[in-house]
């Protein structure tokens, strides 16, 4: 049972509620995850904003989904795992790839690179050098493909601790954590 309330579509108000409406939209219904972050439409506000500046961003779709169940896994985030392995899937990767990313591997070398920064970047708490900076360089990314890699990291951080911190239920088919089988 999630730690705080579920905000019912039907009985928001305001902001919140136009929102809700825009997500249930996109999705064909309304994720669980949006209905906690509701308690704060400026929260939801955010949150929804971000997806939508990443989501017409330069770095592709699959390559976001990858980053995310890494990022989600390290956290022991099972919604977010879950929301995004069938995310990645919509965005054309395999059910290996997916399998992969959750672990923080990839047989491209730009991806592979990618989530070793993504990985580092939480474990670390952002504290890189100038040397990973340099390796996603070095795969072929430039500085606005790099900026946008951390703000995946950073939005899935958030959306990570919502649903870690609430005990939001999971409202996707659920996938399992590589941390915790290990």
């Amino acid at each position: 049972m999630s730690r705080i309330p579920l905000i019912d579509p039907a009985q928001a108000t305001g902001s919140a509620k136009a929102l809700l409406q825009q997500i249930h939209g996109a999705f064909g219904a309304t994720p669980a995850m949006f209905r906690a972050v509701a308690n704060s439409p400026a929260a939801l506000q955010s949150m929804w904003a971000a997806f939508g500046a990443l989501g017409s961003g330069v770095i592709p779709a699959k390559l976001g989904e990858q980053i995310a169940v890494a990022v989600a896994d390290r956290n022991d985030c099972e919604y977010c795992l879950a929301a995004h392995t069938m995310l990645g899937r919509k965005a054309g990767a395999s059910a290996a790839e997916m399998a992969a990313a959750q672990q923080g591997e990839a047989a491209d070398p730009q991806t592979a690179a990618a989530l070793r920064f993504a990985l580092k970047l939480v474990n670390q708490r952002g504290q890189v050098g100038d040397a990973d900076v340099q390796a996603l360089r070095e795969v072929g990314f430039n500085d606005e493909q790099i900026v946008e890699i951390l703000a995946h990291v950073a939005l899935n951080l958030f959306t990570n601790y919502v649903n870690v911190a609430f005990q939001v239920p999971v409202d996707f088919p659920a996938v399992k954590l590589h941390r915790q089988a290990a």
